[in-house]
């Protein structure tokens, strides 16, 4: 998730975020997980996703351990 500079510090990613939990869980989905970098210019987003529970996990799905990349998981 990214947001323009312009718009930065103004909750946008975060009511993006709120919202598409909230429908997850309308959807009666039980667990979010996501995938996004390991660098330093990801740290915003890491940030954000940990705020909103998600935690670190391993990779899931079809990814495997990829040094640039960080996975995380939230149970709904």
């Amino acid at each position: 998730m990214r947001t323009d500079p312009e718009r930065r510090g103004q909750g946008v990613a975060t009511r993006i975020l709120d919202h598409l939990l909230g429908d997850a869980r309308g959807r009666q989905i039980r667990r979010i997980s996501l995938e996004t970098g390991s660098m330093e210019f990801f740290a915003p987003a890491r940030a954000l996703y940990a705020k909103a529970g998600f935690v670190l996990c391993s990779p899931f799905g079809s990814y495997t351990e990829d040094p640039n990349s960080v996975f995380m998981t939230k149970a709904l």
